[in-house]
């Protein structure tokens, strides 16, 4: 069942000095998924954003409308965790496509709400994100229990299996969008691959290159004018930015987490959610949460001096626990949605309390019922400290 409410803010003058480009957005509205115990685990939009899928710890996925909140409907078949949710390119917009623990890629028909086909990846097996892509755009790489496995989607024939590369679980696997023919993989072994994907697949003549992270991997991005860097965010919240082409290692931020905590005047940063790269304000930003459920978008200096700077904006009051998801709308911060869907609106987010919510960006007509420039009036309650549901 889902319920929605809009929460009107009160301005107070700001205690927080440490930036001049801060911001403080208010929440627009929140939409709780479920009256369950469930989580919100990613939020992704359809290509021409005329919807948002949002997947859950209940092994289902739900659509809503990015711009108003609108449910719009359901898709239900796996029985194990959903670890990754994905839209076709607007030749297929349609069609979104998850991958489970229960070993399976499926593809749902979002207007019907149907499953429409279905890839094993065969017994015992899980799978823990996957990719479209290859040189003709007609692959499947799936990252799995130390394999990389890959389809044909045309024909749902598999057509190769990488299983010297990585030794424990695959967790992203992405096509690299300039270069489709680019694999590159990430693994629990603390192991960055790349692979070429032209001619016949295999271990010993496609694997290109191996960064060792030195940790378990939790997720990366590529990034910058001509996607040569990557970003990468480990499972003990360390940051990292490499050169994926080259193989050097440009930041190395150890202690992530202290530093965007002294750059708040909010809890500490107890996680990172994810990073955020624009390209018109050529930034990147790592998001760090509270376990009370605030976020801050802290921007990344990796030219020069690697550091991480003061919050430059702030979403609270929102989620009472952890956030796992952050779907930005502006362009500024990210995000890619067309000025007519994202007018007033920065982004939406979900968490570990169930609730999507949507917050309000500088640009709102709302602006003076609901947008946050200082401190809360509404702070949400303190939450014991747990450890976080990790699947990859």
């Amino acid at each position: 069942m889902e319920t929605s409410a809009a929460m009107d803010i009160e301005e107070q003058p700001s205690p927080n000095n440490n930036s001049n480009n801060l911001k403080r957005f208010g929440l627009k509205n929140s939409i709780q998924t479920n009256f369950d115990d469930d989580y919100v685990f990613q939020i992704t939009p359809k290509d021409d954003w005329s919807s948002m899928a949002v997947s859950l710890s209940t092994n289902t996925v739900k659509l809503y409308s990015p711009e108003r909140g609108q449910y719009y409907g359901e898709c239900k078949g796996h029985y194990a965790t959903i670890n990754q949710i994905l839209f076709s390119d607007a030749s297929n917009s349609h069609v979104l496509s998850s991958c489970s623990s229960d070993g399976t890629i499926r593809a749902w028909d979002t207007r019907t709400f149907k499953q429409v086909s279905s890839i094993n990846a065969g017994p015992s097996q899980e799978v823990f994100s996957f990719s479209f892509g290859g040189p003709g755009g007609n692959l499947i790489a799936a990252g799995c229990k130390s394999q990389i496995l890959f389809w044909d989607w045309r024909n749902k024939k598999q057509i190769a299996c990488l299983e010297e590369s990585h030794v424990e679980d695959v967790t992203q696997v992405h096509f690299v969008h300039e270069e489709q023919s680019k694999l590159i993989s990430t693994s629990v072994d603390g192991l960055i691959c790349t692979f070429d994907t032209t001619g016949d697949i295999n271990d010993d003549d496609h694997l290109e290159s191996v960064i060792n992270v030195g940790t378990s991997i939790a997720k990366v991005g590529i990034f910058g004018d001509n996607c040569q860097k990557l970003w990468c965010l480990t499972h003990i919240e360390t940051l990292g930015i490499w050169d994926w082409k080259n193989g050097t290692n440009e930041v190395n931020l150890s202690d992530a987490r202290g530093l965007a905590s002294e750059s708040w005047n909010l809890d500490q940063v107890d996680y990172f959610v994810d990073c955020q790269y624009s390209k018109e304000a050529e930034k990147l930003w790592v998001i760090g949460g509270t376990n009370a459920g605030a976020l801050g978008y802290f921007p990344v200096n990796y030219k020069g001096l690697a550091t991480i700077g003061g919050a430059e904006a702030i979403l609270e009051g929102g989620h009472t626990s952890v956030v796992r998801s952050v779907l930005p709308m502006s362009r500024f911060h990210g995000g890619l949605a067309p000025s007519s869907v994202s007018s007033g609106v920065f982004g939406w987010t979900g968490g570990e309390d169930g609730r999507l919510c949507c917050w309000l960006s500088d640009d709102s007509t709302q602006i003076n019922q609901s947008r946050i420039t200082s401190s809360m009036t509404m702070k949400p309650e303190k939450t014991r400290k747990k450890k976080r549901h990790q699947p990859y």
